[in-house]
């Protein structure tokens, strides 16, 4: 049975455009995944813990998939893609060349130490939200119960 899953990107080290598509690409050449939309590219503010770090700008989207995978199995695949387009994790809300996120898995809620989904801050973030409302503004978020277009409009509040 296939899943839709929401993934995020985004990249403000190198080539960032190039990362964002790169990785879009491999994530439709793993077995069982098959890539469906992906929202124009936004670029935006980088958020930081650290006071008086200033970073790149980044360049964000959101794409739909579909996938036989299991949340844990696309988990690893996109942290396998991040490695491979080289994220290197030395701080949280760092600098990176690729950064990709699972935001939604179908309707499902996991939550461990290294996941949780859906993604705790994504009805925060603008970055997030406007991309995905761009591709699926009906869809709904699983424990809200509101769509992207509905959170999207209340972040513009």
């Amino acid at each position: 049975m296939s899943i839709n899953a929401l993934i995020g990107l985004g990249a403000n080290l190198g080539d960032r455009e190039g990362n964002l598509t790169c990785a879009w690409e491999l994530l439709g050449q793993v077995p069982g995944v098959r890539t469906l939309r992906l929202s124009r590219f936004y670029e935006t503010e980088a958020m930081t813990l650290s006071p008086g770090l200033v970073q790149p700008k980044y360049l964000n989207a959101v794409g739909l998939l579909a996938t036989e995978l299991d949340l844990c199995e696309l988990f690893d695949v996109l942290t396998a893609i991040e490695r491979q387009l080289g994220r290197v994790r030395t701080e949280r809300w760092g600098p990176r060349t690729i950064d990709l996120d699972l935001l939604l898995f179908g309707d499902r809620e996991w939550h461990t130490e290294s996941l949780t989904v859906p993604h705790p801050r994504m009805t925060e973030r603008r970055f997030v939200l406007e991309p995905a409302a761009e591709i699926v503004p009906e869809m709904r978020h699983p424990t809200v119960g509101k769509t992207i277009a509905q959170l999207l409009n209340e972040r513009r509040l």
